[in-house]
């Protein structure tokens, strides 16, 4: 809401001193938001000057410029006819004619300076100044000539324009929120005012709508009946219409100046006298109105919901086939009923008032905001009449806007009031009851008694009781916000000021540090920033043609995805059941900036609907849900398990290793460091995995490793990407990937990780080279050496794989290092001993034969 400062001072004395900065901080501190201090841009010397002479002059180019001497009252001669000479492209004005001149030194909006300057061999000392070039409209057409503009007499030449034009005037910009509808109005702006400086509103407040009306009847105007017969949440669309006739207006009459300067500098744009009057009643009381040619009303006018199939070509030239819950504005006779325009939205097309429009018929009602503000969403109509009655406006304001704009059109249009119509259905007054000991246990501050009193009584309302501890509060017809006793509580708190609510920190109770499980969940994702991975947040939304790319088979569990009702983007319209699914975008955009070496992982939850199960039930508002309705929506809600997933592309990074460095080449990732990276994971919390092969989309068939504890609960799995997964997903080639159930791998680690045992004797390394086929995987031969190293054997690793024709045909050799120590020095012996046990626990199991 826009509030040009002169016009606010005409409805609240402003406390003397007062700009538009010091205003909008008053606002501010009753809690309206400033949104911006307008200003018109322009400064320096801009006067008033009447024009001596004009001589065309054609160029070369084929336009011709005006030579003109104006006279700008500062007796300056100069130049053949006397004034200063100035060079104009308009032709709209002629010698004798006042225009507005801005001289050198003056800046208008831009920033445009002027100055003297050479231009068409002359030397232009200023500018005669159009409409848009003063920021005043956009007509450039032409200059303004002051006797069309004025209606009157012309200030003499030198006379500072800026004040005559309303130039020098500030706009206070406030941000009205959903529950303040009553500030989209001078009106309601001026009354926040006198609450922000402290004066009583009964002195300081001047109210636009206090207005003698006349009695409804007399009229020549049409019979108005209220026909809601599907009305929203039980309350009637429309409990209040207004209708006023104004007979023989001058169709050529022009808004005021006064007027106009307003509607601009309140963000609107000057139409015609019957528009503007309508507009500028608004933003004085808050109440839209409505003008219908009323000769284009042909019977009674009706206020009903649509029906089936009919249309209306509203004031904006678009046709638009309403809804059954769309409010209606209609006209009946007895040849049918025809639509004029969609209540408390926009007019129709039909019963515009026309540049031959005579006698009109002014409309203020007051409308349901419930249903005016589906309407108007409906139909993606944000008018300025919408906005205001989808916040609420003052039902007993109707009477007194229309009166408003009848006095405007007779007074500027030469019209005749002939009476009207006043159906009034509204007479609901809610009634708050409101515990005086609750204001101070809500807000923290001793408010008395006699303090609550005269706030609730300051802001309109009336106030009685008190016998019982509480008082019974009937809230002003203008705050529609009003309802609860909490309402209430914050007028109190916000007229006797936020800053003297204390800032007092509640007292910490101990807490209980974070659970088992958000221990293990950051002890995974430190490990894993430890191997050198980049944690990352990725959006849980996917599309379905993603689970096609990964490869997943047609009845694979993964592609039942919950489909969100209103999606973010309609292109990701489900939600993930698989980390990868989501990250796999993050990497692709890495890979896209530059990076080429990357390592992601990230920790979140997936979506896992069960198939069949259906959708959960929609509570109604008027009631807090019961045990059984709880019960259900939380039946209804799909698991949503916590998994870890990482993305590794290019060469192998992490610490001691950089790829591509001076003192070793690059080594590109493969499925075994994915593997490593889920060891480290599941290493933080306790738990060996068992890696065991598989063939699991999206991961190649043969470098994919199935991931379980001892017991045989699968965890997930770690591998290289399958090619065609990689370039569906345009990834880079080789690109390895794991994905782990969190929440399985918190379950299965112990209630403490023990420390590492430290020995200090050393061990004994022992090398051991075995030759298995190549069907049988490496993780059974390292089982089998671990079974029959005893006791004595630490730790097993794999270093090297080797096939050719040494040792032959759908061979491989294996090498492990082996690890032993006991709290003796072992001898080598002793060493040599248990190795050669294990290799033959390594043989019974696999068949293994140590290499020569």
């Amino acid at each position: 809401m826009r509030v040009p400062l002169p016009w606010l001072a005409e409805h609240v004395d402003l406390v003397e001193g007062h700009g538009a900065d010091e205003v909008a901080a008053a606002l501010v501190r009753v809690g309206l938001e400033e949104e911006a201090v307008h200003r018109s841009g322009v400064t320096g010397p801009v006067v008033v000057g009447r024009v001596l002479d004009v001589t065309p002059e054609p160029q070369k180019n084929g336009k011709t410029i005006n030579w003109c001497h104006v006279d700008v009252g500062d007796g300056d001669g100069s130049g053949a006819g006397g004034g200063r000479g100035i060079v104009c492209g308009a032709h709209n004005f002629a010698a004798g004619d006042s225009v507005v001149v801005a001289l050198p030194g003056a800046v208008l909006p831009g920033p445009f300076p002027i100055s003297a300057r050479k231009t068409y061999g002359h030397v232009s000392d200023g500018m005669i100044c159009s409409a848009r070039e003063l920021g005043l409209g956009e007509d450039h057409a032409g200059i303004i000539v002051l006797e069309r503009l004025l209606g009157g007499d012309v200030p003499a030449p030198g006379t500072d324009a800026l004040a005559l034009l309303g130039l020098d005037e500030e706009t206070v910009e406030v941000n009205v929120t959903p529950d303040r509808g009553y500030c989209f109005s001078i009106r309601g702006v001026a009354r926040e005012y006198a609450h922000a400086t402290g004066r009583p509103v009964a002195q300081a407040l001047r109210d636009p709508a206090d207005v003698r009306v006349p009695a409804a009847g007399g009229g020549q105007g049409p019979a108005v009946r209220l026909a809601d017969e599907a009305p929203l949440r039980g309350r009637p669309g429309c409990d209040r219409f207004v209708t006023r006739l104004v007979t023989g207006v001058d169709p050529t009459a022009a808004s005021p100046q006064w007027m106009q300067r307003r509607l601009r500098q309140a963000g609107m744009r000057p139409v015609s006298l019957p528009v503007d009057v309508t507009n500028y009643v608004m933003l004085a009381t808050g109440q839209p109105l409505h003008a219908y040619d009323r000769d284009a009303v042909r019977g009674d006018v009706v206020v009903r919901r649509a029906r089936a199939g009919e249309r209306l070509k509203t004031l904006d030239g678009t046709e638009r086939v309403l809804s059954p819950e769309d409010l209606l504005i209609t006209d009946e006779t007895p040849d049918g009923s025809r639509v004029l325009g969609l209540a408390g939205v926009m007019g129709g097309a039909d019963s515009e008032v026309g540049e031959g429009t005579t006698d009109l018929l002014v409309e203020a009602a007051h409308f349901d905001q419930v249903s005016i503000a589906r309407t108007a969403r409906r139909h993606k109509l944000s008018s300025e009449a919408a906005r205001r009655f989808e916040r609420g406006v003052d039902p007993e304001l109707p009477p007194a806007a229309a009166e408003l704009a009848v006095r405007l059109l007779v007074e500027h249009g030469g019209g005749t009031a002939a009476g009207g119509v006043d159906v009034d259905e509204h007479g609901w007054e809610p009634e708050v009851r409101l515990p005086l000991d609750l204001p101070a246990r809500l807000v923290g501050v001793g408010y008395g008694e006699a303090e609550i009193r005269d706030v609730l009584t300051e802001i309109g309302c009336e106030v009685s009781g008190a016998g019982d501890g509480a008082l019974v509060v009937r809230p002003p017809s203008w705050r529609p916000d009003l309802r609860q006793p909490v309402d209430l509580v914050e007028e109190v708190a916000r007229l006797r000021g936020y800053d003297a609510i204390p800032s007092l920190l509640p007292p910490a109770p101990a807490g209980r540090g974070l659970t088992r499980a958000q221990r293990a969940r950051r002890s995974v994702a430190r490990a894993l920033a430890d191997a050198g991975a980049v944690e990352v947040l990725s959006y849980p939304f996917v599309s379905s043609a993603l689970h096609d790319a990964m490869g997943l088979p047609a009845d694979d569990p993964r592609r039942h995805a919950l489909r969100l009702v209103n999606p973010l983007s309609e292109e990701q319209p489900l939600m993930r059941t698989s980390v990868l699914a989501s990250l796999t975008e993050v990497l692709r955009r890495n890979v896209s900036r530059g990076t080429r070496d990357v390592a992601l992982f990230e920790v979140g939850a997936v979506t896992l609907p069960e198939p069949g199960r259906g959708r959960a039930p929609v509570p109604g508002v008027d009631a807090r849900p019961g045990g059984e309705e709880l019960a259900a929506l939380l039946a209804a809600v799909p698991a949503q398990p916590s998994h870890v997933g990482a993305l590794l592309a290019g060469a192998r990074r992490g610490p001691g290793l950089e790829a591509g460095g001076w003192q070793r080449a690059s080594e590109p990732v493969t499925w075994a460091d994915a593997v490593e990276l889920a060891r480290a994971a599941a290493s933080a919390v306790g738990v060996e995995l068992v890696v065991a092969a598989a063939d699991v989309a999206p991961w190649h068939p043969g470098r994919c490793a199935r991931l379980s504890t001892a017991d045989g609960v699968e965890l997930g799995f770690a591998g290289e990407l399958h090619p065609r997964a990689v370039a569906a997903l345009e990834l880079p080639a080789r690109t390895c990937a794991l994905e782990l159930d969190l929440d399985a791998l918190v379950a299965a680690a112990p209630a403490a990780v023990p420390a590492p045992a430290v020995s200090s004797f050393p061990p004994a390394l022992q090398d051991v080279s075995l030759v298995v086929d190549a069907a049988v995987p490496a993780a059974e031969v390292e089982a089998a050496l671990r079974a029959g190293g005893g006791e004595l054997l630490e730790d097993v690793r794999l270093f090297d794989v080797y096939t050719g024709e040494q040792v032959g045909e759908g061979r491989r050799s294996l090498a492990f290092g082996l690890r032993f120590r006991a709290e003796r020095t072992l001898t080598a012996e002793e060493a040599s001993a248990a190795r050669e046990a294990a290799v033959e626990e390594a043989a019974r199991r696999t068949g293994a034969v140590q290499r020569a």
